[in-house]
């Protein structure tokens, strides 16, 4: 009964989750198809923004839906109605912050992420537009939280897929027939979130959610909880970007816009495993949740004995793919045929997906130690793979061995997290029996 649940939720949300990754990889392809290595570079360059966004609306959901399955899972109705409420008005809280960064600061912030001379409009019009739509983003991500974790999972996916057509058709349109180059790369993903929330309303409509708007009270500390609950997803996705800048500082000094090209491939090609992972840990985290509230540890324990046996399968799976299918893979994001770009690619390529292995066991556990409330574990690994280990490897490495330092610095890091993550389950199971 509890592989059969967990099958069903994984491979719905592992599924959903590559369709909204697909978000980005399609503006790639088709950007780098009609504007060469310097509109991919303004892009890789732009990501970030992206990054921080989605990153905000993961933090929320993840915290409302952790403290919202509890409170089903206890028969608490009001309050999972509360829950629910405080949920949506702190991400639209967020979101408004965002938009007037849109409005104001778009050039600014893309000069701050490294773009200069003719990359720069283009990646400004790609913040911008990332800005602007925030709203919509951080709205899909809290309604695809609460739909998996209400019993849905497969609904959730099934609009995580359809936003993410639309997301390709529109890129074609905008950026080929319409020739509205990065601008229209960033409207077809803007629109894409909108798309999925319209399918995933059909939950609503046919009345089959426990979650409704009501009146609620202390709105900002019940905020605060949920992105304490959530910060190692915020961490996670906002990690990518956060690298992305530096890994893209630090190739453009060695290297330069080709190199920062190379990178933006791999980076890529990275956030389709990446999303394979997210997939796998926030499939879980409902029945987790679930299973906590009820004080049923053992079936916490046997769900991430589950989560992790399938990160492993999935990452040798995943490097297979990476060694194996390399050159096409590559190919496929080098539409001018730069050979420079294809041999930098294709090394780095190989080297970084190594480090797959090491995150899938680090993302699990650390999504899993944010479902049973415990997040500060959940946040010291979130932050150490995401932000610390990666940053301190890349400088050090870089410094070494040049860009083989910078291919390195992920799975050197991800390596390293996996010691900490050891120790931080070992103290939870530790935890878990005396209770």
């Amino acid at each position: 009964m509890l592989g059969k649940q967990y099958l069903k939720y994984v491979s719905s949300n592992i599924l959903g989750m590559m369709g909204l990754s697909f978000y980005i990889l399609a503006d790639t392809y088709f950007v780098a198809a009609r504007l060469g290595a310097d509109g991919l570079a303004a892009l890789n360059i732009a990501i970030p923004g992206y990054s921080l966004v989605n990153a905000t609306g993961l933090m929320v959901a993840m915290g409302g839906a952790v403290r919202y399955t509890i409170a089903q899972s206890q028969g608490q109705k009001k309050q999972a109605h509360e829950i629910f409420t405080k949920t949506m008005l702190t991400g639209w809280f967020f979101a408004a912050i965002y938009l007037l960064m849109g409005i104001f600061l778009a050039t600014p912030f893309a000069s701050l992420l490294g773009a200069e001379g003719e990359i720069l409009p283009m990646t400004a019009d790609y913040l911008r537009m990332m800005l602007l739509f925030g709203v919509f983003f951080i709205s899909n991500d809290m309604m695809l939280a609460f739909v998996r974790n209400d019993g849905a999972p497969r609904l959730a996916m099934i609009g995580m897929i359809c936003g993410s057509l639309t997301n390709v058709v529109l890129d074609y349109v905008f950026i080929f027939p319409l020739d509205m180059g990065l601008f229209g790369a960033a409207l077809a993903t803007g629109f894409s979130p909108a798309v999925s929330m319209c399918v995933m309303s059909i939950h609503v409509w046919k009345k089959k959610n426990g979650f409704a708007f009501c009146r609620v009270k202390e709105v900002a500390k019940s905020g605060l909880l949920f992105c304490k609950l959530g910060i190692s997803a915020f961490i996670n996705e906002f990690a990518t970007g956060v690298v992305l800048t530096v890994f893209n500082l630090l190739i453009l000094s060695i290297t330069g816009n080709t190199g920062v090209a190379a990178y933006g491939v791999i980076a890529n090609i990275a956030l389709v495993g990446t999303a394979v992972y997210t997939g796998l840990s926030q499939g879980t985290q409902p029945l987790v949740s679930q299973y906590y509230g009820k004080r049923d540890h053992h079936s916490t324990r046997k769900l991430y004995g589950f989560a992790i046996s399938s990160a492993l399968l999935l990452g040798a799976v995943m490097i297979a793919i990476a060694w194996g299918f390399t050159e096409p893979l590559v190919s496929v994001f080098n539409g001018e045929g730069n050979e420079a770009l294809q041999t930098m690619a294709e090394e780095g390529l190989r080297l970084y997906f190594i480090g797959f292995l090491s995150a899938g066991i680090n993302i699990v556990s650390a999504v899993y130690l944010g479902a049973v409330e415990q997040p500060m574990p959940s946040f010291f690994i979130a932050m150490t793979r995401g932000v610390v280990a990666i940053l301190i490897f890349a400088f050090l490495l870089s410094a070494l061995f040049g860009m083989l330092g910078i291919w390195l610095a992920f799975p050197a890091a991800e390596g390293a997290t996996c010691l900490l993550t050891a120790v931080f389950m070992w103290r939870s199971r530790k935890r878990e029996n005396k209770n």
